[in-house]
């Protein structure tokens, strides 16, 4: 598999055997994001949570070259559904002008007791494309 692991020091590390994300091709996959600034921390609150899970985002697929507008997908896990319009307040203004397909369930628990992770798959449109 010709594969590229992408890593951006402006994310949290990977707290596992496992990468920030993987470039194959045009094509990248992140890992499931933690809302978990580059020094470890956990913010708190849905809101501060979102934000910084967007914000890890964007700086990995950057690190790749892509940006929010090549994101094709995206899976947001929440542990209380009942915050999703705060949630979607702040998705929205990372993609103001260009919708994914999303998916949103919620989930029993995620790692470090946060409320929300989003993984997302993004594709760089080839030349003459």
């Amino acid at each position: 598999m010709n594969h590229t692991i992408i890593t951006s020091s402006q994310a949290p590390a990977a707290i596992g055997p496992y990468s920030q994300a993987i470039k194959n091709g045009n094509v990248l996959y992140t890992s499931g994001m933690l809302p978990i600034d580059a020094e470890g921390q956990l913010q708190v609150g849905i809101i501060a949570q979102t934000e910084q899970i967007l914000s890890n985002l964007q700086n990995v697929i950057s690190e790749a070259g892509f940006t929010m507008e090549d994101v094709v997908k995206t899976s947001v896990f929440m542990t209380n559904l009942e915050h999703f319009g705060q949630m979607n307040d702040v998705y929205s203004r990372y993609f103001d002008n260009h919708h994914p397909a999303r998916t949103t369930v919620q989930v029993a628990k995620l790692p470090r007791n946060a409320e929300i992770e989003i993984e997302l798959v993004a594709i760089k449109q080839q030349p003459n494309q």
